[in-house]
């Protein structure tokens, strides 16, 4: 072999092939994100940002600091202990004359009303005297205003109504999140507890989390045999079989829970099926409780824990299980001592998936539950739709979303913690 043919070829190594090899890296880097960029705008404006309006409305307390702001620099220095000096009514009188439409007074009238009852009324009816009589009269000194408002209605005298307004000047307030815990703040701004006949969402988010979690072990005890025993079928009937399972992903929420209305109600099939059994002497009252709502959430969200249950165990070798055998275990204690503990990913991702889901549940109670069986986004809706107090709506829905980061980094902790030691 000659020397020559032991030289490299022109241009390995040179400056122009390693601006080469950078100028396609540079293109694929670019080609990549151009093509996951109308993901990442998607999700921009189906997740992230209603995630931060969520976020932002659940601290924001526009109606008293956007309809008031003369009357909040009148009560700035208010101790709140004492009658509120006659300037902040004079102020107050004008800042309801110069709202620009009624909307905005009834906007205001329902914020203090959720603070002090009867705060609705009194707003208003001051809010139709600042717009019409009053606004025609000359002008009047601080003292004249006052005596004009304590005529017109006497509960101005009354402190309660005044902390409402002093308390809810600011823009930013944490009063939605800390009455989503039953907390509230006191008239000179210390934390307290609610009275405990008021504590309603404590109970609330435990009665979520109770159903929730009744659903994932209901869930975790049907699904695991059924994912089992669709992993030791052969491909062509587990494949017939999943379709089955996946039937409720293809039908809607609306009509399974109307489907278990006619199959739980006192004449439906399950109660006439145990009373020609014998089983029971009277039909069981099964609906608009507890049993209906589980039984129902139960069987809308066994697909969620079969599906991650069955990817693990198809990834199982059944050699295993075989040796512990071939070696003197008992076949049941071989199952959960070898079987078992290799298909704990599988439980952990299934039961994340179906408590999370759970605890955000509506339909189903709405309609199969009764009054104390109502979950949190009920009282979401309930807000949103009924009482239109939309930070309180957005509280309670940080509260959810919250729980669902906690449970997400505990098992993300707990995975990782097994992989360590596995």
């Amino acid at each position: 072999m000659s020397a020559g043919s032991l030289t490299a070829p022109a241009g390995i190594g040179t400056p122009e092939l390693a601006r080469s090899l950078r100028r396609a890296q540079s293109r694929r880097r670019w080609t990549a994100i151009a093509l996951t960029l109308p993901l990442l705008a998607f999700l921009l404006v189906t997740l992230l940002v209603p995630i931060g309006a969520l976020l932002m409305r659940a601290v924001e307390n526009p109606e008293v600091a956007r309809s008031l702001p003369l009357t909040g620099a009148a009560l700035a220095r208010w101790d709140r202990k004492t009658e509120p000096p006659a300037a902040a009514y004079a102020a107050l009188v004008r800042d309801l004359g110069q709202l620009e439409e009624g909307a905005q007074a009834g906007a205001l009238a329902r914020r203090l009303n959720s603070e002090v009852p009867g705060g609705r009324s009194l707003v208003m009816s001051t809010y139709r005297a600042a717009v019409g009589p009053w606004k025609d009269e000359p002008a009047a000194t601080d003292a004249q205003v006052r005596q004009r408002m304590l005529e017109l209605d006497t509960r101005w005298a009354e402190l309660p109504y005044w902390q409402a307004i002093a308390k809810n000047v600011s823009r930013w307030t944490p009063d939605y999140l800390m009455t989503s815990v039953d907390l509230r703040r006191n008239v000179d701004g210390s934390l307290e507890q609610v009275a405990p006949d008021q504590r309603v969402f404590s109970r609330i988010l435990l009665r979520t989390f109770e159903i929730s979690a009744i659903v994932t072990l209901a869930c975790l005890l049907l699904g695991y045999p059924l994912a089992y025993w669709l992993s030791t079928l052969p491909a062509r009937q587990a494949n017939v079989l999943m379709i089955v399972v996946l039937v409720p992903f293809w039908t809607s929420i609306l009509v399974r829970v109307a489907a278990w209305i006619v199959l739980l109600q006192r004449e439906g099939l399950v109660n006439k099926a145990l009373l020609s059994l014998s089983v029971i002497g009277e039909p069981l009252t099964l609906l608009f409780n507890r049993t209906g709502v589980i039984v129902s959430m139960t069987h809308i969200l066994l697909p969620f824990m079969i599906l991650p249950l069955y990817s693990v165990m198809k990834s199982v070798p059944p050699s295993y299980l075989r040796a512990a055998v071939s070696l003197g275990s008992p076949p049941l204690a071989a199952f959960f001592r070898v079987y078992v503990p290799q298909t704990w990913p599988g439980i952990g991702a299934g039961g994340l998936l179906v408590f999370i889901l759970s605890i955000g549940y509506y339909v189903t109670p709405a309609l199969l539950g009764g009054p104390n069986d109502q979950m949190l986004s009920y009282y979401i809706a309930q807000y949103t739709n009924v009482d239109v107090n939309w930070g309180m709506a957005c509280a309670l829905g940080t509260v959810l979303l919250s729980a669902t980061l906690v449970l997400y980094a505990i098992y993300r902790r707990v995975v990782k913690s097994e992989l360590s030691l596995g």
